[in-house]
């Protein structure tokens, strides 16, 4: 993910219309609004699935509609008291809505005091000052259930890429070069291996690391291992094999065969030489995270030594760039950010977000669904 732009997780699917009165399920501008319900404002593009429960919505509060907004629009509409006192904002897409950039101080500080919950689609928030907004009395709700099971497939894969080389028969076979194709049916057994019986060791139990270990273990009969910041026996439990909980990650380092990141970004690299020196040489890396938890430059001469026998990366630390070292290798597989990318995944971003609205309309704080940082929260209902 880029420093200033929020990374799109609907990738590839089609630009929403251009709103026009008719398109719209709520249009604020020809509906008068109601005096008596408290305003939303909507970020980006129409929603595409949930109508019934957008319509819900609309009965609930006034929804008022920002579209797509470049940051020094925004900011002049939010000094501007655009859409009044707005107490909640909804972002259901990650290709629109995200245009005024990160969700810093400077553009929490211009919000009405009376916002106090912002629901947005996806499973991170590295764009987004949750402290910040917690500091303000703001909720803050990400959709990261919805595209669990869309994001560990596509982590299935990577680990896969990286014990059986599928980057070099893949690209062997795509170039249509005879040599190259027989110098990959000829040679990559030697260096291929099946998951089975092997350790997966996954930073982050959450419910993208418990799902992660739920398949591993059933499919491939893979050893569970896990850090977290504590403990989650049940989740150990409720896995065929069990796992086991490494307090310290350089434990789950010296003893993992492949090593999967599931854990936020908090502002600081996970991986770097010191963290890759730990690692059981020939080990394997897949980050389905975020990009800037790894030190690509370490990553590439982790590589070169043999620490690392192969990669997996979905995300990249300098969105949408990616770095040419890393992609043009053989036993590194690279995808563009888009593990999330399924419509069950953005159907789900749409209903997650309008019921946790929903939800706090009812019951405040106790009403959310999938709050990141009540932990912080300052001056809640």
């Amino acid at each position: 993910m880029s420093a200033a732009t929020p990374t799109p997780r609907d990738a590839g699917l089609p630009p929403p219309p251009v709103p026009t009165s008719s398109s719209l399920s709520i249009d604020s501008a020809r509906t008068p609004p109601n005096v008596n319900k408290p305003t939303i404002l909507h970020l980006g593009g129409d929603i595409r699935w949930n109508h019934e429960l957008y319509a819900e919505l609309g009965r609930r509060f006034n929804v008022e509609r920002s579209y797509s907004m470049g940051r020094q629009d925004f900011k002049r509409a939010l000094k501007e008291n655009k859409w009044g006192n707005f107490v909640g904002i909804y972002r259901p897409f990650w290709n629109t809505g995200g245009e005024m950039g990160n969700w810093d101080e400077e553009l929490i500080s211009l919000l009405p005091p009376s916002c106090r919950i912002y629901a947005s689609a996806g499973a991170g928030f590295d764009w987004v000052d949750t402290r910040t907004l917690a500091r303000r009395g703001i909720i803050y709700c990400n959709s990261a259930s919805a595209c669990t099971e869309s994001v560990v497939d596509i982590a299935i894969v990577l680990i896969l890429s990286t014990y059986r080389a599928i980057p070099w028969s893949f690209l062997a076979a795509r170039s249509c070069n005879p040599a190259e194709f027989r110098n990959a049916n000829q040679n990559i057994a030697a260096v291929t291996h099946n998951p089975n019986g092997t350790i997966l060791g996954i930073v982050g139990l959450g419910k993208i690391g418990h799902r992660l270990a739920q398949k591993a273990s059933l499919a491939f009969e893979m050893e569970i291992w896990y850090h977290d910041i504590a403990r989650m026996e049940e989740r150990e439990k409720s896995l065929p094999g069990g796992a086991k909980w490494c307090e310290k990650l350089e434990d789950l380092f010296q003893n993992a065969d492949c090593v999967v990141l599931c854990t936020p970004f908090d502002g600081s690299v996970l991986l770097s030489t010191t963290q890759f020196s730990q690692f059981k040489t020939g080990a394997r890396l897949v980050n389905i995270a975020r990009g800037k938890l790894v030190d690509e430059i370490a990553l590439i001469a982790a590589l070169d030594e043999g620490k690392i026998s192969a990669a997996g990366l979905d995300v990249h630390s300098n969105e949408p760039n990616v770095n040419k070292d890393l992609a043009q290798r053989m036993n590194v597989m690279v995808t563009s950010h888009t593990a999330g990318a399924s419509v069950e995944s953005h159907i789900g971003f749409e209903r997650l977000g309008i019921e946790n609205l929903l939800g706090w309309s009812e019951r405040g704080r106790d009403g959310v669904v999938t709050a990141v940082n009540l932990r912080w929260l300052v001056g809640s209902e």
